[in-house]
């Protein structure tokens, strides 16, 4: 199985000679398609960071970001905006919806982004809606759905592009532990039935050991990987 990103001796510092702090610290890291992967270590270890740089939301010191085996520095901008908006969703702890859009078009929005027709936007969102078990709210507005309507509202958003990568960053942080359970079935449950990959950043142990792998970051630098 062939990786789907990879990096090598990825290194994240900011701030000036003098006052120079090392987010990530030369981390060689292969993630193949289908894998869950979680990310754990306290706050300030760089584990968000790591999520930051492998999504190409951000840009590393030094080191190799591939994805398959293209190295993400040589692409440009529209390059990195476009693999983005088609074959990577995100999931994260705050909802980021419009709140008085309607569920549908929260949904859709990506498709608008990538200039699909509004006929065929409709049909993918209701699809994925279907997904998550939330077409018949899909003309409520979004500021009147429950968290955990909200978080499946933002899974579906995340697989409107039928995406190879779905990063999540504390998906369930927000929810309530029953709701958030139902959460994590949901996203394993796809990465399992259409074989995406799921990197998920958490503080959950419990959910870390649903994952395929964990990766452990401390100070930057990868600490142990695998069960």
């Amino acid at each position: 199985m062939n990786n789907i990103i990879s990096t090598r001796k990825l290194t994240k510092t900011y701030g000036k000679k003098d006052s120079l702090f090392t987010a990530l610290d030369n981390v060689d890291l292969s993630i193949k398609q289908g894998e869950s992967i979680a990310i754990i270590g306290k706050s300030g270890s760089g584990k968000s960071t790591l999520m930051h740089l492998l999504a190409l939301l951000d840009t590393p010191t030094t080191g190799v970001i591939s994805i398959g085996d293209k190295d993400s520095s040589k692409f440009t901008t529209r390059q990195k905006d476009r693999l983005r908006n088609r074959h990577f969703g995100f999931v994260f702890q705050q909802f980021f919806l419009n709140a008085n859009n309607s569920v549908l078009d929260n949904v859709i929005l990506p498709l608008k982004i990538a200039g699909i027709k509004r006929s065929e936007r409709i049909r993918r969102g209701k699809e994925v809606l279907q997904d998550v078990e939330l077409l018949d709210k899909m003309n409520n507005k979004a500021i009147d759905l429950s968290g955990g309507q909200k978080q499946r509202v933002v899974i579906a958003r995340a697989l409107i592009n039928n995406p190879k990568v779905i990063f999540a960053d504390e998906p369930t942080g927000n929810l309530d532990s029953i709701t958030g359970k139902k959460i994590e079935d949901m996203l394993f449950q796809l990465n399992k039935s259409k074989n995406i990959t799921l990197i998920i950043v958490t503080h959950d142990e419990d959910l870390a050991k649903r994952c395929d792998r964990q990766i452990n970051i401390k100070d930057g630098r990868i600490q142990k990987a695998g069960k």
